[in-house]
């Protein structure tokens, strides 16, 4: 059985076969989820709606009001106040995976253009766009509708413009010119707050300030620039399926438009966008090294009638252009009654196993445990 647009269940008769054909016919437009928006659709493609066992689960489901804790991080550099910061820091990365920084050093206008940047981008003339169209990943700038297009159940309703950002400084002639100013000063703003997160993180784990950064955690990652439009379905269908992030460390800017949600002790719970507030959650790798002190946690982006909702996700991922490098569970952190609980991973061959399946499978964290 399957959906149809209406989103009732279909007879069998109606299940269609040419899956392959109608995701490579989107593709080939190159104009993404938006092109689809501008030509006027009404109902959503078939590529696009949930399998019926997800649409099932989702009525059943319930959604909580909490909070995800939101940290002020002003007058950081006060002693007793960076104490209590770096507690903040602890129970959140130990609870939720998921909190809310606030007062983090990065000007509203440095934010505000960013988001701005990729919004013009998106709504540029789509023979721009096009130009900057691929699958190829060793691209540093790309652009397309979902990674994963051609092994996901069901494609999500979002365009992505993907910005590789390696130990050498990023070409500024490979980003768009209608975003290129805005992106490499919120670049050089991102990388200094996840700097100074990296040394909460490793206060919060008992070590010295320094202890993470000299792991390279931070070193190199990628910015990943995501543009909803509005849904006419929204029930049908995601922005981002449900998934957990690869890396160390997650810093996401989100427009005042809602929609992503973390999943905390079996519930969905809103993650809200506040004026000038950044998102941050705890990446696979942290939690490795960090003996499952750190959580990894489940999140996702539901589809929304109202519209666009843009976010940029800077995913801080270790050195990947280093093949040799390797993670395992920090040695302080582990004990004969507290064994490491995973074995050493070879940091490129992580990643490539993460994205060598669909972004809602489950993750490669369970491969490396002994």
């Amino acid at each position: 059985m399957s959906l149809s647009n209406t989103g009732e269940i279909a007879s069998p008769t109606s299940v269609y076969n040419n899956r392959t054909e109608e995701l490579k016919a989107f593709d080939d437009t190159k104009a993404g989820v938006k092109g689809l928006v501008d030509a006027g659709i009404v109902s959503i493609p078939k590529i696009f709606v949930r399998p019926p066992e997800e649409l099932a689960e989702e009525r059943n489901s319930c959604q909580k009001n909490i909070e995800v804790p939101i940290i002020d991080l002003n007058n950081i550099q006060e002693g007793s106040r960076r104490k209590e910061i770096v507690d903040e820091v602890r129970i959140a990365s130990e609870k939720w995976g998921f909190f809310l920084v606030i007062n983090h050093g990065i000007p509203l206008s440095v934010l505000d253009e960013m988001i701005d940047g990729v919004r013009m981008f998106n709504e540029h003339d789509v023979e721009v766009k096009k130009e900057v169209y691929s699958r190829d990943t060793t691209k540093k700038v790309r652009f397309n509708a979902n990674y994963d297009l051609y092994k996901s159940r069901a494609a999500n309703w979002r365009d992505t413009l993907t910005i590789s950002l390696l130990a050498v400084d990023l070409d500024p002639e490979l980003l768009p010119v209608v975003c290129r100013k805005s992106t490499l000063e919120y670049v050089k703003h991102i990388r200094k707050l996840g700097d100074t997160l990296f040394e909460l993180l490793s206060e919060a784990l008992g070590l010295q300030a320094d202890y993470l950064g000299s792991m390279e955690c931070g070193k190199e990652g990628t910015l990943v620039c995501h543009y909803y439009p509005a849904c006419p379905q929204p029930k049908l269908t995601l922005g981002v399926s449900r998934h957990v992030d690869p890396g160390f460390l997650t810093l996401l800017i989100q427009n005042e438009i809602s929609g992503l949600q973390v999943l905390h002790e079996g519930q969905w719970f809103d993650v809200h966008p506040i004026q000038g507030g950044l998102v941050v959650n705890i990446g696979d790798l942290l939690q490795i090294v960090s003996n499952d002190k750190f959580k990894s946690v489940e999140h996702r982006v539901i589809a929304n009638h109202v519209g666009p909702r843009i976010s940029a996700p800077c995913f801080f991922a270790g050195p990947l252009s280093m093949p040799e490098k390797t993670y395992n569970p920090i040695q302080e952190l582990t004990s004969e009654a507290n064994p490491p609980r995973y074995k050493e991973i070879p940091l490129r061959e992580y990643v490539a196993r993460f994205y060598s399946s669909s972004l809602d499978e489950k993750s490669p964290l369970d491969y490396y445990r002994p």
